[in-house]
């Protein structure tokens, strides 16, 4: 991509109502533009970032064997009713409207009662299970106060996985899988040393849920981290009855703030029950499916990794799912810099070419704003030095490569 032909441009000021340190950053380098308080559009860079994030959670979740589907936003009164979900008393988010006909809908603000009746005209037979299905879809939140940015937001895309098995014993099974691969997701995008398996109330479902919480200033939980066991607890139930459950001592759990960047629920029958989602055993007796829910916000991830891989420059993607791979900049010399765009771009190098006329200040402050794993700057000086200045964004040195090794030194 050349940056002259980029759909967006660098801004030096974020909106002045614009508080969230992730929000400040991907507005002025061009990823989003804020609509209102808690919604926000997602531009070609950002795009390009939450794809990359979508893409690796889809990856882990074809691996533990869900398959992708998509279900409808609007949702019927009558489906949320069965579960007392539709009560504004239960659940306070609801953004709700009517057809001209006043009938009355909800946009789904998550998805467990729609896909457990689909799966009624699919599942009669234990052959049927186990079964896990999921999808990236926009969800709805009436958020009374939108804050931390993309963070919490009333309009967003989640990856919401649900299961479907036998017995507990076959839900538990699946319950871990879908853990290892949570913890899969976020090393792949290096936060995965400050996220934390977290234990949290389970409500009506079990004692415990888990959280997926990472250390995070600008996060909204208060969880308590246990270095030697390598979990932590939420601050709602943080007891001494917890602790001793898990084996943990309470006096050397170093309390922080986190943000939830996933979760995963064991749902019993629930709602298997309230809408006769049954299966027929090998005895031929009906029985209800257990279920599991697996949550995970990719633009709520996106912002964590904004908070945390930043500096006082602007944003430093890990390679995984930055939007580009390197930055190429040409300084005067756009002949040889479009050669060697060409040649990255024939190796498989996904690369931002700035052919800018701007000033070689505004080209190196946009490129650290921006934050590509690698910057490579093609000028009289370098080619003079024999090739390349290259930097990586983490770094402060950069050096002179041939262009001959530079795909040696910058490619995956």
């Amino acid at each position: 991509m050349k940056q002259s032909q980029l759909f967006t441009k660098t801004r030096k000021t974020a909106p002045k109502d614009e508080m969230s340190k992730n929000a400040q950053l991907l507005i002025r380098a061009g990823f989003m533009h804020k609509e209102m308080a808690g919604v926000y559009s997602f531009l070609p860079l950002g795009l390009r970032v939450l794809n990359n994030v979508v893409n690796i959670i889809r990856q882990e979740m074809n691996g533990i064997g869900g398959q992708e589907i998509s279900l409808a936003s609007l949702q019927k009164k009558e489906t949320w009713e069965k579960t007392n979900r539709w009560s504004d008393g239960e659940v306070d988010v609801w953004f709700k409207t009517k057809l001209k006909n006043q009938t009355e809908l909800g946009l789904a603000f998550t998805h467990e009662e729609a896909l457990t009746v689909l799966m009624t005209n699919f599942v009669s037979s234990h052959k049927d299970l186990p079964f896990s299905a999921y999808q990236f879809q926009t969800k709805f939140r009436n958020e009374t106060r939108a804050k931390s940015g993309i963070m919490r937001t009333r309009e967003f895309i989640m990856k919401d996985l649900y299961s479907f098995t036998k017995t507990q014993e076959e839900h538990n099974i699946f319950y871990e899988k879908a853990k290892e691969a949570y913890e899969k997701i976020f090393q792949k995008m290096n936060i995965g040393e400050k996220t934390f398996v977290t234990f949290a109330s389970g409500g009506t479902f079990s004692k415990y849920s888990h959280e997926f919480q990472t250390i995070c200033d600008a996060g909204e939980d208060i969880i308590y981290v246990s270095k030697e066991k390598n979990i932590a607890i939420n601050q709602e139930v943080f007891t001494d009855e917890v602790c001793s459950d898990l084996g943990v001592d309470k006096k050397e759990c170093v309390e922080q703030k986190s943000a939830e960047v996933g979760n995963i629920f064991s749902l019993g029958t629930k709602f298997s029950d309230a809408h006769s989602l049954t299966f027929r055993d090998a005895q031929g007796k009906d029985v209800p499916v257990v279920m599991g829910s697996y949550g995970i916000g990719p633009a709520r991830v996106m912002g964590v990794v904004a908070e945390l891989l930043s500096d006082e420059k602007g944003l430093v993607w890990p390679e995984s799912i930055s939007p580009f791979h390197a930055h190429l900049i040409s300084l005067k010399n756009d002949e040889k810099a479009q050669e060697i765009y060409e040649k990255l771009k024939k190796k498989g190098v996904e690369t931002l070419f700035d052919d800018r006329d701007v000033a070689p200040g505004a080209k190196f402050a946009d490129a650290d704003l921006i934050g590509c794993p690698w910057r490579v700057v093609v000028s009289d000086r370098s080619l003079e030095a024999g090739g390349v200045e290259v930097k990586n964004r983490k770094k402060e040195e950069s050096e002179i490569v041939s262009v001959t090794d530079l795909y040696e030194k910058i490619g995956k």
